[in-house]
This record gives structure tokens, sequence and C-alpha cells, in this order.
């Protein structure tokens, strides 16, 4: 049975009012209105046809709950970088709606998907080649601090929903003893690195495919001033696809050759870049593995938690490299055994 477009009939109330006086100018075609994708969070996209030929995308955000004007402000900052971002045709943020360009249908997840390994080559050189001009054009002093605090926090969310609410731990002294201690490590880890501005989300699925090959960037909203190594562990260990490490690290030695060159501050040692690399993508991949959790739980969304086992194995291939991790790794053991056996099993 196909789901009603707008479940909430208020909700759709008000969007028709809103789109009223847009109707005319942009040439929309009401009736077209369809899906176009939805994420974890509360937004929703929905594509709308032009008379002519066209579409644009209205991105559906209530506004007790989300609040579009960083989306707005740093579509326009990144397309004053150059980079392809969705444009901004009209925006009412008390209401929660904005009328976007669109930029196509197909993600570079779909396409990766579907890909050769020479396909997929050549889609990973260009994020790549965008990630780096995001970072060197991009003014991380416009953009909220990726500091200990915010690790911190994100961190939490893995104790909270993963930890206590989906596998009924509860730590003792010596186990909170180990989480304090590779709090730390990670807190360190990513605190030592340069800052730049950082997408925060900058995963095959927040990127477009084209015709000229160059990605569209959407999802940005949330970005910061964080470490340099954050948006490349986003890119290469993702969360619906993933890639033998042999091509993790051919991906990673181009970006950071690329980025050097670029004068980005990646270190003349590749190996402490993928050591960071690797502890920043490991925060990121505990803070996920309590999202999902808690969109199963709180928000009622069960298809994300399926992909648990792949960032249990993302997390532990880390913690098992590098001995500081190594009290990580009894806690992860203890939320589900054998994981040193089976862990680098992706699915």
């Amino acid at each position: 049975m196909t789901q009603p477009l707008w479940p909430d009939a208020a909700r759709e109330s008000v969007y028709k009012d809103w789109l009223q006086a847009l109707i005319a100018p942009h040439r929309l075609l009401p009736e077209s209105l369809a899906l176009a994708s939805i994420d974890a969070s509360t937004r929703r996209y929905l594509r709308l046809q032009q008379a002519g030929g066209g579409s644009l995308i209205v991105m559906d955000a209530p506004p007790d709950c989300n609040d579009v004007r960083p989306f707005v402000s740093i579509a326009q900052h990144m397309a004053e970088c150059g980079l392809r971002v969705p444009a901004i045709v009209a925006e009412d943020a008390e209401r929660g709606f904005l009328l976007l360009g669109d930029l196509g249908q197909q993600t570079y997840l779909q396409a990766l998907q579907q890909a050769t390994p020479a396909e997929a080559d050549k889609l990973m050189r260009a994020a790549v080649q965008t990630l780096i001009q995001w970072q060197q054009r991009g003014d991380a002093n416009r953009l909220p601090a990726f500091n200990e605090a915010f690790i911190r926090r994100e961190l939490q969310i893995f104790v909270d929903w993963c930890v206590q609410r989906h596998y009924g731990k509860h730590w003792d002294a010596k186990q909170q003893g180990w989480w304090e201690h590779c709090c730390k490590v990670l807190v360190k880890a990513i605190e030592q690195q340069p800052q730049l501005a950082m997408h925060r989300d900058y995963m095959p699925r927040n990127l477009m495919t084209s015709a000229d090959g160059v990605p569209g960037v959407l999802d940005f909203q949330d970005a910061v001033c964080g470490p340099v190594s954050y948006d490349m562990a986003s890119l290469l260990r993702d969360a619906f696809i993933s890639w033998d490490e042999e091509r993790e690290l051919d991906w990673a030695i181009r970006y950071w050759e690329q980025a050097r060159k670029a004068e980005l501050p990646v270190g003349e040692d590749f190996g402490e870049f993928w050591r960071a690399l690797e502890l920043t993508g490991l925060q990121r991949h505990l803070k996920i593995l309590g999202i999902y959790c808690r969109l199963n739980y709180r928000d009622g969304k069960p298809g994300y938690i399926v992909d648990l086992p792949r960032f249990f194995a993302y997390a532990i291939k880390v913690s098992t490299r590098y001995i500081e991790l190594s009290p990580l790794t009894h806690l992860l053991e203890d939320l589900r055994g054998g994981l040193t056996q089976t862990g680098f099993n992706l699915r």
C-alpha cells in the first residue's frame, strides 16, 4: 500500500499555504509532488516538477525540531567556495520549508553500489577533489567548534543508547574507567589535529553524481570547525558501503598527497595521518552505533539497526590495532562476544 505523502494533515495544510505564492513564479506543478528522500532526522525532501521541464526540491523541516537557517547559511558559503550545492530558491524558516535546486536523482551511494572498480575509483577521486576544495576555501571561523564537550556529547550517545538501551549493560567502576580512558585518547587524537571547515557527514549518500563528474554536496547544515581527517574518514568508512583496506589506503594516500600539494595541514608522515584518521573515524562510528539504536527505540525507525555489525567491525578493527585502545576492545567484546575473531566481516 502506498504511504501518504503527508501523514500529518496539519503539516500538509501549512505546506499548501506556503507553496501557493511560489507556484506561478517557478512554474510548479503541485500535483507532481513526490517523495525524493528521507534521512535519519525529521527532515524530508520532496520533488516538484516544473511546467516545461525541470524540477525543484522541497525541504520539509518541521520547525519544532529543525532550523533551516544553518542550511541556508552554509549552502551560501559552500557556493562561494565553488562547491556544487542546491540553490536556495525560496525559504521560510518560520514554517520550516525551503525550495531548493535539484541536483539529480542518483546519489554516490547508488552509483558506487553498481560501479566497476574503475568507475568507483573515478567517483571517489572526484569526491576527494571536492573535499580538498572545501577544506582550502571554507572559513572554519564561521562554524561551531568540534571541541571536547562536543566530542564527549556524541560519545555519550553510544553509552546511553547502544550500551544501556540496546544491550541492557551498565558498566561497573572498572569498565567505566576503561571507557573514560578511551574517551581521553579519542579527544586528544581529535584536538591535536589541525582544525578546518568540516562537513561532518561527508559520505556517499550525501553526494550526488553529475554529468561533468563534479559531485553535488548535500546535508551540510551541521558543518563545524573540526579535525582535518574527519571528512575523509566519513567518506572511506561509510554507513552503507564498505571497502577493503587496500582501497581505503589507496584513496587516503591520494587524498594526503593532493592535500599536501594544496598546502593543507595533513603532515609529512602518512602513517601519522592514517592513525589520526582511524581514531577520528572511531569516534564517529561509536556515535553512529548509538544513533542507530536511538533511531530504533526513540524514533521508531528500525531500518538502521541492521547496520550495527558494520560499525562494530569498523570499531574493533581500530581498537585492536592501537594498544592504547585495548580497554575499548574489552568493552566491545562484552557487548558482542567473538568480535576479535569475526569482527572484520563488515556485515
